[in-house]
């Protein structure tokens, strides 16, 4: 493993950086002290800043040299409405709020590469180290770009990060192409007609027809996607009914998609649309069915897939740069950058949750768990990945990228 000796040095103080973050957690768009944290480090080290992009968005604008090319290297910054179990000192003093994901180290090891990128400014160009709001599902990555983040900061490429538990420290991890899914929400309600339950043959029960419903939907990604996609089909939530002795007029039914594609996303979509009004019609009674499209699927650039995979090596080791990690169903809004951008997304494995102080929650170390804590040992893996992919991606011709 080949980190960089300043980044080395200056881990103490990312180390209390990213613990003040993680105590004091912010929501989506509310991250105004966490914001405020980052413009005044970053102006501190003598770093131009956009305050404002996305609401509570903040850039850092580091120049060095004559070069007009520029790469962009990006961390979000939101937390979880979660209440933490952790009870070590630098647990989320906010009740019902957690940094959960890891937002807060993602935050530290940015900071870490500008803090030496700075310093040194031993690279010819522009780096732009975005720290966006609201990935949790508000889409704070396309909140920045509808407010100029990609006209007010030209950039070529924009690359991003994020920490996976289960992998091991010391490990990164990638794959071309599709690496986490399109995130979907669906809202399907049956209206049908109340009766007493003792004389259902007055009714149209929407109960049953939500049971046909479902139990048709899930054919769907059996019988109609091909075996060669992917497609997560879930029913999360059924409501209907007040009573024993009431058949209802009304039931609803939430839940989520998954997809690698939008072809294969735009076929279950279909799909359900048109068994819910078929299955529907066939009982007598009648549906509104809303789909919301959240995040397109996260899709890594081959080339800048490739380049990243070979700076990946150059700091943690051949044996530590995995190519053929499993993508995830999981779903994450620097898609939206991606589709207006080359680029790159990662993993850097966050270890089995031995790292934890004392005083840790009694369950996992996973993402979105009250008992997840951010390994510290990973800050100058991160931030050394992000100042020699900088340095690399500014030095090396796009074509030599390719190779």
């Amino acid at each position: 493993m080949k980190l960089i000796e300043p980044i080395l040095q200056f881990h103490d103080e990312l180390k209390q950086i990213r613990r003040t973050i993680h105590a004091h957690p912010e929501l989506a768009y509310e991250e105004t002290q966490t914001a405020q944290l980052v413009a005044q480090q970053l102006e501190a080290w003598g770093i131009p800043v956009i305050r404002g992009l996305g609401g509570t968005g903040v850039v850092g604008v580091i120049r060095a040299g004559s070069s007009s090319r520029a790469v962009g290297l990006r961390a979000d910054m939101d937390a979880l409405p979660l209440q933490e179990h952790n009870q070590f000192p630098h647990r989320s003093q906010h009740d019902g709020k957690m940094h959960a994901c890891g937002h807060d180290g993602h935050t530290a090891m940015l900071l870490g590469a500008a803090h030496y990128l700075s310093q040194h400014r031993d690279f010819d160009g522009t780096v732009y180290v975005i720290f966006q709001p609201a990935e949790e599902g508000r889409g704070g990555a396309k909140a920045m770009m509808d407010d100029g983040l990609f006209e007010q900061c030209p950039m070529e490429a924009v690359f991003g990060m994020h920490n996976w538990p289960g992998m091991r420290a010391g490990t990164m991890g990638v794959v071309p192409g599709p690496m986490m899914a399109s995130s979907n929400e669906f809202e399907l309600t049956i209206h049908g007609k109340g009766s007493h339950a003792a004389q259902p043959h007055r009714a149209v029960d929407p109960v049953m027809v939500a049971v046909q419903i479902a139990q048709s939907w899930q054919t769907i990604v059996s019988r109609n996607v091909s075996p060669l996609d992917s497609g997560v089909l879930s029913i999360t939530q059924i409501h209907t009914g007040s009573a024993t002795n009431i058949v209802p007029d009304s039931a609803s039914m939430i839940g989520t998609v998954r997809t690698f594609t939008l072809p294969v996303l735009d076929l279950i979509e279909q799909r359900m649309r048109d068994i819910a009004s078929h299955t529907a019609a066939a009982f007598g009674a009648t549906v509104e069915f809303s789909f919301s499209r959240n995040y397109p699927p996260l899709i890594n650039h081959r080339s800048e897939t490739e380049f990243a995979l070979s700076v990946m090596a150059d700091v943690v080791g051949r044996e530590g740069a995995l190519s053929d990690i499993e993508p995830t169903m999981g779903s994450e809004d620097f898609a939206f950058m991606l589709q207006e951008k080359p680029g790159c997304y990662v993993f850097i494995g966050n270890g089995d949750g031995t790292h934890r102080d004392h005083g840790h929650g009694l369950g996992p170390c996973n993402l979105h768990n009250p008992s997840y804590d951010f390994n510290d040992d990973l800050l100058p893996i991160g931030a050394s990945y992000w100042v020699q992919l900088a340095k690399r991606f500014l030095s090396e011709s796009p074509a030599s990228q390719t190779n």
